[in-house]
């Protein structure tokens, strides 16, 4: 598994956990850091925290995407696994240039696989294309 994944797995886990918490974003990803210091390795380090504190400052945004481009699901009716993976692939679309977008969506696809229910993959598919399309977020991609 790349470092990038296993950052992306590892910040899922974190923003998991701060959506069941709702303590202090700050005061949480110290505890999460340091509870699980052991798989916080200085090769994912970066991206990992990038990814965290990223989708936390801009959640409001992304939320508000993800409420847009959902037939008939509000964000707080999403399972929270879907949900997070999604507020990730979101941000790397709208906030990490370096990343094309339909690496990020086939990212959070493969890990909801994973993480998520039998239906998790396609419904993210299709939530984020929807706000890939919306957005005009391409990067130069061919279809």
């Amino acid at each position: 598994m790349g470092d990038r994944r296993q950052a992306r797995e590892l910040a899922l886990q974190a923003l998991y956990y701060f959506d069941v918490d709702k303590g202090s974003p700050d005061e949480l990803l110290a505890l999460f850091c340091s509870n699980f210091e052991d798989r916080i390795d200085e090769s994912i380090r970066p991206f990992f925290l990038d990814l965290v504190k990223g989708v936390t400052q801009a959640r409001a945004e992304v939320d508000d995407l993800m409420n847009r481009s959902s037939s008939n699901w509000k964000v707080s009716r999403m399972p929270i696994v879907d949900r997070n993976i999604m507020r990730m692939a979101i941000f790397e679309m709208l906030k990490q240039p370096d990343i094309p977008p339909t690496v990020s969506i086939n990212e959070a696809v493969e890990i909801g696989k994973r993480f998520g229910t039998r239906g998790s993959g396609a419904f993210i598919n299709g939530v984020l294309d929807k706000i890939r399309v919306l957005k005009n977020i391409d990067r130069g991609e061919k279809e």
